[in-house]
């Protein structure tokens, strides 16, 4: 009905984990790993597993301006490059995108323990396809700027 909000139950504790991602938006190819904390040290372990996985290829990855993304003691590994996208844009980047998609979909899910969420988290991303990633993150925009590089 016009003007009535569902109501659901929530429950307030805070504990976290957090999921780290990268995607290409014209294939659906995509990268993801989860971790304990949000911080240059995650971040830096993050880009040494993606530059492992893609050892032969050279990655550009769009990053917003977060202090562990621009930390100086960070290392960024030789295969990869951080494009820094303009501060307060997250439409910007194609990740922001998935963030969204997953979040929609667990956001009525009502887990009682971190591990709970954890399994829930890992069954969306099993479920995730190429197709689907290349879907949600495949704007035209996005597309058009790869292929006017030649990426």
């Amino acid at each position: 009905a016009r003007g009535v909000k569902p109501v659901g139950n929530v429950h307030w504790t805070f504990k976290a984990t957090y999921l780290y991602g990268v995607v290409e938006p014209a294939t659906g190819e995509h990268f993801f790993y989860e971790f304990t904390h949000c911080n240059t040290d995650c971040f830096e372990c993050f880009l040494k597993l993606v530059a492992k996985e893609y050892a032969d290829s050279i990655l550009i990855i769009q990053v917003d301006q977060a202090g562990w993304h621009k930390a100086k003691r960070l290392t960024v590994p030789d295969n990869l490059i951080l494009m820094f996208q303009p501060a307060h844009s997250p439409e910007c980047n194609p990740i922001e995108q998935v963030w969204q998609y997953l979040k929609k979909r667990l956001r009525w899910t009502r887990p009682k323990t971190l591990d709970e969420l954890r399994a829930l988290i890992r069954e969306q991303l099993v479920a995730l396809t190429n197709d689907t990633i290349a879907s949600i993150t495949g704007r035209a925009s996005i597309l058009e700027a790869l292929s006017v590089a030649g990426i």
